[in-house]
């Protein structure tokens, strides 16, 4: 398995469809950087969020989440609370091949401001945007900015196909376009 260059990336987001919309180039004029770089591909924020809203001493249950826990917002600034998180997705729409697993690392922008991303991998055979965890770990609240860079993508080829893809299995997560809460 290799970690894929930007020659790669390009090849297949514009052959196979793989990363929509691509920018082949990172742009980082006045905001924090997005687009195509050297070995990944730094993906933005759409500008829906939401926003963990439960009262105090709440235990959260991944078997059980509840939708109310969240609050909805459409916004090109969210403010994420000291001590807080919230649910985020990619504005790219992701078909991973059946041989490519991607791995998502946050920005340093965001991380030097205690911003900690946290993305399942890119299942080979996976598609549909992303739904982003982010944490605010300051006592401070911070903002996060909806079409801009938030995390990169590095990606990794095998010479072969997986056995069983994540399309095969029929994961519970497969062609989200939502920000998805967890699922049993």
């Amino acid at each position: 398995m290799s970690i894929k260059h930007d020659g790669w990336i390009k090849r297949m987001a514009e052959d196979c469809r793989m990363i929509e919309p691509f920018v082949k180039e990172q742009v980082k004029k006045n905001n924090i950087s997005f687009g195509l770089s050297s070995f990944g591909y730094d993906i933005r924020l759409d500008r829906e969020f939401k926003l963990f809203n439960a009262p105090q001493g709440l235990v959260l249950d991944p078997k059980d989440v509840k939708e109310n826990t969240f609050r909805h917002t459409k916004t090109d600034i969210c403010t994420i609370p000291a001590n807080s998180f919230v649910l985020a997705k990619s504005l790219e729409y992701f078909r991973m091949p059946d041989n490519v697993l991607g791995i998502v690392v946050g920005k340093s922008t965001y991380a030097r401001c205690g911003i900690i991303v946290n993305v399942t991998p890119l299942e080979p055979g996976w598609e549909g945007t992303l739904t982003i965890s982010i944490s605010n770990t300051t006592h401070s609240p911070v903002k996060i900015y909806a079409y801009e860079g938030i995390a990169q993508v590095l990606f990794f080829e095998s010479d072969q196909a997986c056995s069983i893809s994540y399309r095969d299995r029929k994961g519970k997560y497969q062609s989200q376009e939502d920000i998805t809460i967890s699922k049993l």
